[in-house]
């Protein structure tokens, strides 16, 4: 196609449509002795009558009719595609809503949410935190941090955070008084401290070796909802807990708490922002960005 070619059919189509050269020079900011000169100089080139003059009126020709047929949706995709640049042209505006879940509110958001929201003062953000997985389009939200190997296959997943992995863990003052156990079926003779999750289950105790997983529902004396009373009772040494080994790094150094069942805890996707369109607000594009997991520089930081 040459330059100039896509104006000169874009104006073939105002005036086919309006039939009449000066409603569309009119539309299209020319003079109509201009826009007829530029629709003669188009007929040339492509070696056909495109339009039927008279004194009084202009029409489209049969092959004007079949040209103007695979114009207008042509032209109406680039319509929108240019209307669309106006979404990367603005500054991010309007509401973000964003489910996720403690650990990552913690860990995710607290870090650049702040940060965000002063770069971006026309950008609202409402964070609702539930550890319950949430069907977004239904529930109203833009967006949600979960663990990766939780999310639904069909939606647009970005990385925030690393791999993470969840160990057992004990004081030693509780080994002193219980035997170490040595697979996950021994956890049933311990006294575990156990999750309660938002929609009434607990939190199974997850493990894997060789290709074989185990999903366990442990006993014990306690049993709560909030992660932080779970932990002071881990670490007072009242049952063993099953924690993010991020969580208790600097207890494991320090050996306060001891870690079991190792070879049965591998890595697993760490947390990821996910929606379900690849078609994104230039606010929800922002905030993408904002918390995009640039593993190298935070290594290099």
């Amino acid at each position: 196609m040459r330059r100039g070619d896509l104006d000169d059919l874009a104006a073939f189509a105002a005036v086919a449509r309006s039939l009449s050269f000066t409603r569309a020079a009119a539309e299209l900011g020319l003079s109509p002795s201009a826009l007829s000169h530029a629709m003669r100089g188009l007929e040339t080139r492509l070696g056909v009558r495109l339009l039927a003059r008279t004194t009084r009126s202009v029409a489209p020709t049969p092959a004007g009719e079949r040209l103007l047929r695979s114009l207008n949706p042509a032209l109406d995709e680039v319509n929108r595609g240019l209307a669309a640049l106006a979404d990367w042209r603005s500054e991010p505006s309007g509401t973000i809503r964003l489910t996720t879940f403690a650990y990552a509110a913690r860990t995710i958001l607290e870090p650049s949410l702040p940060r965000f929201l002063l770069d971006h003062p026309a950008v609202s953000v409402e964070v609702v935190i539930d550890d319950r997985l949430t069907d977004l389009v239904a529930a109203g939200f833009d967006a949600g941090i979960r663990f990766g190997e939780t999310i639904e296959g069909d939606m647009v997943a970005l990385r925030v955070g690393p791999d993470l992995r969840t160990v057992v863990v004990g004081t030693p003052e509780y080994f002193a008084r219980h035997p170490i156990p040595t697979t996950p079926g021994e956890l049933e003779a311990h006294n575990c401290v156990s999750y309660r999750l938002s929609g009434g289950g607990l939190l199974p105790w997850e493990f894997m070796q060789a290709d074989r997983e185990i999903r366990l529902r442990t006993g014990g004396q306690f049993v709560v909802n909030d992660g932080a009373l779970a932990a002071a009772a881990i670490r007072a040494g009242a049952g063993l807990g099953y924690m993010l080994e991020s969580d208790v790094a600097a207890d494991l150094a320090s050996g306060r708490l001891v870690q079991v069942l190792d070879a049965w805890c591998p890595p697993f996707p760490g947390c990821h922002l996910y929606y379900p369109s690849r078609q994104v607000p230039p606010a929800l594009r922002a905030l993408t960005d904002a918390l995009r997991w640039r593993d190298r520089e935070r290594r290099n930081a």
